[in-house]
């Protein structure tokens, strides 16, 4: 037997079957929007935060903060690295204690431009200064093999005072080498119970800032790692703004929206004399010294007067 179909409720349903169609439509174009604005790579550790640590105009912008204008379209892949169509770039690499003993005359003939190398850290759990075991033979190998340096600290600060007490610690490294690169605060969750569990967005701007601070009084160009959801929620970016911004997105194109001078785009590099996986880094920044910023005139005379 053939149901019965109210004819009189047909439009009704049919204009409920419309209205929930374009409730789901709204609903998929603002998780898009969302998943624009908050993605970045698997591997990173991440905080939970209840909101954005940077007030948003009506555009959903950061006020005063210069956006991202480099063109997807013009990276590309070559020989293992990405590089950039239209502008000056410089390929490098990051390392530490943790890629062992490396063959640095290879590295630079492989093509890599640049190193930024881990001058030490700070202990998660007691909080002690420690430096890399491999900084001081890393930094002189880099700086033989012609090859531009920077370095960074791997920071657990809790307070302003342990960050200009990292800041200046790396200041005494790397007096007496040319460091051409910039001088950076890496500050990073891990993936445990830590000491620095309990920082906010407010005290690790003012840790990133002290360090900048000190490290900029001392004649070197400072820096601040992030990735995106430390872009966005954790770091107050407008205040830091001064400074340069080292961004780390696994991506064949950048998607971060604001503006930044480095980019470490893939921590899964293989680069001949570095044993195993390496993070691989596009500069474009010019690699001109600031004026007051190297205690020697050369590479080869930094690296071979500094204290073993």
């Amino acid at each position: 037997m053939k149901p019965k179909i109210d004819k009189k409720r047909l439009p009704k349903l049919i204009l409920i079957f419309f209205c929930v169609l374009a409730a789901f439509a709204v609903l998929w174009g603002a998780a898009a929007v969302f998943e624009k604005l908050t993605h970045y790579s698997d591997s990173a550790v991440v905080r939970s935060s209840s909101s954005s640590s940077s007030s948003s105009g009506s555009s959903g912008l950061i006020p005063g903060l210069p956006l991202n204008t480099y063109e997807s379209g013009s990276f590309y892949q070559e020989n293992g690295f990405t590089r950039y169509r239209g502008l000056e770039t410089q390929t490098g690499v990051d390392v530490s204690s943790y890629q062992q003993t490396i063959d640095w005359k290879a590295v630079a003939a492989a093509g890599v431009d640049f190193a930024m190398i881990r001058v030490g850290y700070r202990g998660y759990t007691e909080g002690a200064i420690q430096e890399d075991a491999n900084f001081k033979t890393n930094i002189r190998g880099a700086l033989d093999a012609g090859l531009d340096v920077g370095v960074y600290f791997f920071s657990q600060a809790i307070t302003a005072d342990e960050a200009k007490e990292e800041a200046d610690f790396v200041l005494d490294e790397i007096s007496g080498y040319t460091i051409a690169y910039p001088v950076v605060f890496d500050w990073e969750d891990v993936e445990t119970e830590a000491r620095s569990s309990g920082v906010d967005s407010a005290l690790l701007t003012q840790c990133a800032l002290t360090f900048c601070q000190t490290v900029e009084s001392g004649g070197y160009r400072p820096a601040v790692y992030f990735n995106q959801q430390f872009g966005y929620q954790e770091y107050d970016l407008p205040t830091l703004k001064d400074y340069t911004f080292w961004l780390a997105e696994y991506n064949t194109a950048p998607t971060f929206l604001y503006d930044f001078q480095m980019w470490q785009y893939s921590n899964s590099g293989t680069v001949d004399g570095i044993e195993g996986s390496v993070d691989l880094n596009l500069s474009f920044l010019d690699r001109t010294l600031p004026s007051d910023s190297s205690a020697s005139s050369s590479a080869s005379a930094s690296s071979s007067s500094a204290a073993p």
